[in-house]
Order: C-alpha cells, then sequence, then structure tokens
C-alpha cells in the first residue's frame, strides 16, 4: 500500500507530544485534553493497522522501506506481523487509560513555585514513549529499532525522576532522593544493556553486511549467510542481555521495584505493561529470528533464569509491605512465565507468551491504575495502613478484586488463557520445567488474596472511614480494562488468529517443531476371526 500507515501511527503521537509540550503552563487543561485527543487517534490508527492486516498473508505487512544510512547499508524499514501488531493495539488502547488516570498527578503540588510541576510536559513524555514503543514494535531494520529501543529511555527517566509518586512516608527531601535513584538506577541498567547490545549490532553488520532483519532471516533459511558457531552465540549473547534487562530478568530485574515504587501509577503502568513488553517481543523478533542455533544453545540456562524469575518474584510479592512494590514483583514473576513460554520453542509455549504480554498489559494497568486510586485518597502505599475499604467503598474494593484475580490467572479471564498454554507449552518439551513453574501460580494466589484481605476487609479503619468511592472519571477507566480481561478470557481466539500464523513463522525460523505426545495405544482384541490391531 503506498499510504504509510506504519509511519503514521507511530508520528501521530511524537506531533502530539510537541504539540502538547507547547501549550502554556497556564492551559494544564487544554495539554491535558490534546494529550488525550492524540492518544485516541493513536488508537484509531492502531484498530486500522490490525483491521488492514491479513492474519493468513505475508510475514511481514503494511512494509515501508526508505533509505537512511546508505552508506552503512541502514534503511528505514517497516513491517508488522501477528504479534507486532497484537502490541500495537494494547500500547495503543492503554495509552488513553494512562492519560485519564494520571489527570491530575502533574497538577501543581502547590502555590510554591519551586515545587511547581510542568503539566503539559508530563503528558508530553507520555506521548513520546508511546511513539517510541510503537516503532519498535514495527521496526525491521535492527539498527533503526535500537535507536528508538534505547531513545526511549530519556521521557521514562525524566518522568520517573521528575514526576515521582506523591504518597511517601518520608520528608519532601527524602522523596526526591528515592525518584532520583530509581530514575538513575533504570537509566544506568538499560543504558548498560543498550551498550552491549550496540556492539552486537555493530558486530551484525560485521558479519551479514546489514541490517536488515528480513534479508538476514531469509539469508540463513536460504543457508547463504556464513556466521561462525562461537560469533553467533557472542552477538546472541549481547541482544539478550539488553533484551533481558528491559523484560526484566532475573538477577537484571532489580531496577523494576524502584522505578514502579517511586512512579506514580499511570507511570507505572507505562513502564511494566508498554516499555518493558519491547524486551520479550525483541527476543521472539531478534534473537530468534537472527540467532536461532544460539536460542537453541541458551534454551536450558534461560529457562532456569526464567524458573528463578517466577519463583522468586513471587515470594518476594507476598512478603511486601508496598503495594506498588508488590505489584512490581509480581511482574517480575509473570515475565518469567513469558520469556519461559518464548524458550519452551513450542507453538502453544509462544502463542501462550505472546498472548501474556497482551493479557499482563491490561491485568497489571487495571490492577495498578486502582491502586493508585486507593493511594491518592489515603496518601500512603503500605498495606498496614489499610482495612476494610470495600465497606466504605464496594465498587473501589470490586474493581480491585477483579485486577487482583486477573493478576493470579482465575480461569474466566484473559490471563488465565496464556498462562495455560505457556504451561502446557513448556511441560510439553519440558515436563519437569513445566511442573516447577506451577509454584508461581500457588504463590500468585498467596499474595493476591492476601492483599486484598489486608486492605479492604476486616474493621475499618479510622483513616480510611470518609474515604470516597471511584469517581465517573475513575470508573470509565477501569471498566473497558475489566470488560476485556473478561471479553479476552470467554473468547481468546480475536488474539490467536492474529498471533499463530506468526509463532508458526518463529518456530520455523528456529527449525522447531510441536514434540508429539506420548499416548499408549491399547491393543483391540480380535472380532469374528480378524486379526488383532
Amino acid at each position: 500500500m503506498s499510504f504509510p500507515l506504519l509511519t503514521v501511527t507511530a508520528v501521530v503521537p511524537a506531533v502530539g507530544a510537541v504539540l502538547t509540550a507547547a501549550v502554556p503552563a497556564a492551559r494544564r487543561t487544554a495539554a491535558k485534553w490534546l494529550a488525550l485527543l492524540f492518544s485516541l487517534a493513536t488508537l484509531a490508527l492502531a484498530v486500522l493497522v490490525a483491521v488492514r492486516f491479513e492474519p493468513g498473508g505475508a510475514r511481514y505487512q503494511l512494509t515501508e522501506s526508505h533509505a537512511w544510512i546508505p552508506d552503512f547499508g541502514v534503511r528505514y524499514e517497516l513491517g508488522v506481523d501477528g504479534i507486532g501488531v497484537a502490541l500495537i493495539a494494547l500500547t495503543a488502547l492503554l495509552i488513553p487509560f494512562v492519560i485519564a488516570a494520571g489527570w491530575h498527578d502533574a497538577d501543581p503540588l502547590e502555590t510554591n513555585s519551586s515545587r511547581w510541576r510542568p503539566t503539559q510536559g508530563f503528558f508530553a513524555l507520555i506521548l513520546l514513549v508511546e511513539a517510541m514503543v510503537v516503532i519498535s514494535f514495527e521496526a525491521t531494520d535492527v539498527f533503526l529499532f535500537y535507536v528508538f529501543f534505547e531513545a526511549m529511555l530519556i521521557p521514562m527517566y525524566f518522568l520517573i525522576g521528575g514526576f515521582g509518586d506523591r504518597a511517601h512516608s518520608g520528608s519532601d527531601e527524602n522523596a526526591a532522593a528515592q525518584r532520583s535513584y530509581a530514575a538513575v538506577k533504570f537509566l544506568l541498567y538499560n543504558l548498560a544493556g543498550g551498550l552491549i547490545m550496540l556492539a552486537a549490532v555493530i558486530g551484525l553488520y560485521v558479519v551479514a553486511g546489514n541490517f536488515s532483519l528480513q534479508e538476514i532471516t531469509a539469508a540463513r533459511a536460504a543457508g547463504t549467510l556464513d556466521m561462525a558457531t562461537n560469533t553467533e552465540r557472542l552477538l546472541f549473547l549481547g541482544f539478550f542481555f539488553a533484551f533481558a534487562v528491559k523484560a526484566p530478568l532475573w538477577p537484571l530485574h532489580t531496577w523494576l521495584p524502584n522505578a514502579m515504587g517511586e512512579s506514580t501509577a499511570p507511570v507505572a503502568v507505562l513502564i511494566t505493561a508498554v516499555v518493558d513488553k519491547v524486551g520479550t517481543f525483541a527476543m521472539l523478533r531478534f534473537c530468534l529470528g537472527l540467532f536461532p542455533d544460539a536460542s537453541k544453545w541458551a534454551t536450558p540456562v534461560i529457562l532456569v533464569l526464567a524458573l528463578i524469575s517466577i519463583v522468586y518474584g513471587a515470594l518476594l510479592a507476598v512478603g511486601q509491605r508496598d503495594i506498588k512494590r508488590l505489584v512490581a514483583y509480581a511482574s517480575i514473576s509473570h515475565f518469567g512465565f513469558i520469556i519461559l513460554g518464548i524458550f519452551a520453542m513450542t507453538s502453544q509455549g509462544q502463542s501462550g507468551a505472546t498472548l501474556y504480554m497482551v493479557n499482563h498489559g491490561l491485568s497489571t494497568a487495571a490492577l495498578m491504575l486502582v491502586a493508585g486510586f486507593l493511594i491518592s485518597r489515603r496518601g500512603s502505599r503500605l498495606i498496614a495502613d489499610y482495612g476494610g475499604v470495600q465497606k466504605v467503598a464496594p465498587v473501589l474494593a470490586g474493581t480491585f478484586l477483579i485486577g487482583g484475580l486477573a493478576t493470579l490467572s482465575l480461569p474466566g479471564l484473559a490471563p488465565f488463557v496464556s498462562e495455560f498454554l505457556v504451561l502446557v507449552g513448556t511441560y510439553a518439551r519440558y515436563p519437569v520445567v513445566g511442573i516447577i513453574a506451577t509454584v508461581g501460580i500457588v504463590l500468585a494466589a498467596l499474595y493476591t488474596l492476601v492483599l486484598y484481605q489486608r486492605t479492604m476487609t476486616g474493621p475499618v479503619k479510622e483513616e480510611v472511614r470518609a474515604m470516597p468511592d471511584l469517581h465517573l472519571r475513575e470508573m470509565l477507566v477501569v471498566a473497558p480494562l475489566i470488560a476485556l480481561l473478561i471479553g479476552l478470557g470467554v473468547y481468546p481466539k480475536v488474539l490467536t488468529d492474529i498471533v499463530n500464523p506468526a509463532v508458526e513463522y518463529t518456530m520455523s525460523d528456529v527449525k522447531r517443531t510441536d514434540p508429539k505426545p506420548e499416548v499408549a495405544v491399547e491393543a483391540v482384541p480380535a472380532k469374528n476371526g480378524e486379526a488383532a490391531k
């Protein structure tokens, strides 16, 4: 098609970011509505991308290709497969909710100008992150992907460090120091991963002579690309390390609890439901696509790390006293499931991992945003400061419960489907790994139900007695997410039809087929003189 739909889908939020930032400081409300308008326009374009995409068609569709830096073989190449379409849709869907939920998060703290925060800058940064994430899901040129993979760290740094959570138990100076620490830690971890990836990107160019994902995978499939075993493994490790930091995978995860804990709830959703998905997406697209043999070589170690993430993250979630850090450690556990599904290298596992990315984004957004509404009312992130909320704010408690039940993958809600597929796909090839991973399910039920019990049930604490229930704006944020969690839990075929063809291509890249089930066949007794079968 001649119309550059993918480019426009990424450019619209970028333009929205520039225009929102240009709104005068005195017109805060105008900046908010402008940002919301551009996020809704991006959502409409993402829906158009999904409509124009043909699941049974070519692997990469709606492609665009233009010379960018011809002397180094760098091209502006875009294209989407089913996995990219699903994650673009997730990103575009969540950003309007993030903006609406954070409607007052960047309002001035007080009239004192020294504590003033630019409202328009907050929403402009959110749109800028959206633009960079969207183009990361579209890029099929490795260098182009790398540029935006790294560039998104800058607006995220300012969102974490400059617009932190107001519900902090310490002094203002201590809160600012904690935000600064979290932002710097986020930046340094991800920059370290990005620098190692840059070396691998350069090495890939030396070996392949270009940065085009489609050309390199085609050359590998045809046997015309000669890549030494050790070279491929080193390049794979360079890419995987950066993606494992972003994902985040144990032991490279420690930046996430700090970043989510010190951010506002909408920014915490932006981190774990949107930005971190770029890491797991890139494992599927680039690690398995560019380095299939090295991916199989590294699989045993990666599966062990994924198992540790599942169990470790869940155990630490059980022991948390801070609501937002609990959700952060739960996300580490969930990302372990996603990576487990990817490297199980079965169609069920990879389909489940892709669905998990989408469903985790929805469930975490629902839980974290409601938690943010709760925290903003009480002014505290500590679980011990709550009790009996369901008696004074039943709608808030009910939506909090549904978000929690989705987090523990209750049957009937969307995450159950993805978690089930991951476990089935893992068990088919690695039975012991699949069995151990089920420990995460038990621990998820524990930390979710204990969180609900301690905050929502029991005697009403005096500090929450006058707590208001959800307002109309807040219900408009949460209700669609809950509807999607229920709808995709009952009818996941909407997503699987788009995702499964892309998974088949990925399986062919690594030359893997699903293990055949081992079913004992009993002998059938002979009848009427016939030979027994």
